[in-house]
């Protein structure tokens, strides 16, 4: 989910500028590098959500209204679908032969994607990076 937090983190901040930024600095402000960059938002320049200038002069430009687009929409751009049919237990779980966490997963799954498809990502903002596991005081 790191690229889905840095995607998130440059999506606020082409919004912040409404120009074309250099890559260079979108990394900086981000807290990635230059060379991630384009792996972080090849996504959505393919899904014409960011524009991409090669050259010198170019950079990233935002060419969406972030509160058009929701946290669930960044999430399976960047990671995949988020319904990949499988149980909470791990494998399949087929309707006819379910199994016994069946109806509290499938229920805990559906309130779970209606939440992040209802948080428009206009209202996420940039938050400080996460402090590392276990280095909590």
């Amino acid at each position: 989910m790191r690229k889905t937090d840095l995607a998130l983190r440059a999506l606020t901040r082409l919004s912040e500028t409404g120009q074309l930024i250099h890559a260079a600095d979108l990394a900086e402000s981000i807290g990635s590098t230059r060379q991630f960059i384009p792996q972080v938002l090849s996504p959505l320049v393919r899904a014409a959500w960011v524009t991409s200038v090669p050259g010198p002069r170019g950079g990233y430009q935002l060419a969406v209204n972030l509160e058009q687009r929701s946290l669930l929409d960044v999430i399976e751009l960047i990671e995949g679908p988020t319904d990949n049919g499988r149980c909470v237990l791990g494998g399949p779980c087929p309707a006819d032969t379910s199994c016994v966490a069946h109806d509290a997963w499938t229920d805990a799954r559906r309130a779970l994607l209606e939440r992040l498809a209802a948080t428009p990502v206009s209202t996420l903002g940039d938050k400080p990076e996460h402090e590392p596991r276990g280095e909590r005081s």
